[in-house]
């Protein structure tokens, strides 16, 4: 069975004192109001991957980083490998995020070397993939996520592919307020899926979690999951409410 998970991407948002209190309070909501049904996952600024992890202890709940440099060390000033996330016991890493294609041009294959690292390190990465709105119209959409998968998994052996998890993040439903609806959301991941069984074989294609990463919120959470190839939420805005990220939880 698909592991389902909830992630949290903070982006660049809150201060030290906001991020202790958040962590706080969605350890506290998760104790009295979540089964476990989710695995749950923080994914804070790099400044504060040791505090939260720290805070997180015992709970369940894991820490990821947003990103990660395709070098392991150098000369190479404000970057953060993944052999120091590693060092934290920092478990996940968020790859490829539409933010990160965009502002700073990160591409297929330079992802592919960020992939390579963080599995190296024996890290999971969260990789993420999706169109922009003139590619959804123009209906070209499932060519350009099928092409990102391509270019930056599968290199990847059978064993080295089953540690991914993916995120389908539909770049126009990012911070808009749009959001897919559950069936485009299913029949994307449906195809992401059906492209990973072409490649790997249905049965490791089956036991990949793809995630869906747009607008996800309290309200759609429970129709979204309930897609039988949409296993939980990237959630970007929502997660830095405890409250709407635990209700959204709760929709697994």
């Amino acid at each position: 069975m698909r592991k389902k998970i909830v992630a949290g991407n903070w982006k660049m948002n809150k201060t030290l004192a906001e991020a202790r209190a958040l962590t706080a309070e969605v350890i506290q909501l998760a104790k009295a109001e979540l089964s476990g049904q989710a695995s749950l996952i923080l994914c804070t600024p790099f400044l504060y991957l040791h505090e939260v992890n720290s805070l997180l202890v015992g709970t369940g709940i894991a820490v990821g980083a947003q990103n990660c440099s395709e070098h392991d060390s150098g000369a190479y000033t404000g970057e953060v490998s993944a052999i120091m996330i590693q060092s934290l016991n920092v478990p996940y890493v968020i790859l490829g995020h539409s933010e990160r294609r965009q502002y700073f041009l990160e591409g297929g294959a330079l992802l592919a070397k960020k992939v390579d690292k963080v599995l190296a390190a024996g890290l999971t990465p969260i990789f993420c993939c999706g169109e922009p709105l003139e590619i959804r119209e123009q209906g070209t959409h499932e060519a350009l996520v099928k092409k990102q998968v391509e270019e930056s998994l599968f290199h990847l052996g059978e064993d080295a592919i089953r540690r991914v998890v993916i995120a389908y993040e539909p770049v126009w439903a990012i911070g808009t307020g749009k959001t897919a609806t559950s069936q485009q959301a299913q029949d994307m991941h449906a195809v992401i899926r059906q492209h990973l069984a072409g490649k790997y074989g249905k049965p490791t294609a089956e036991t990949i979690s793809i995630l869906y990463g747009g607008s996800v919120k309290p309200d759609n959470a429970k129709e979204l999951f309930a897609m039988p190839d949409v296993d939980g939420g990237l959630v970007g805005g929502a997660s830095l409410k405890a409250r709407d990220f635990i209700e959204i939880a709760k929709g697994i």
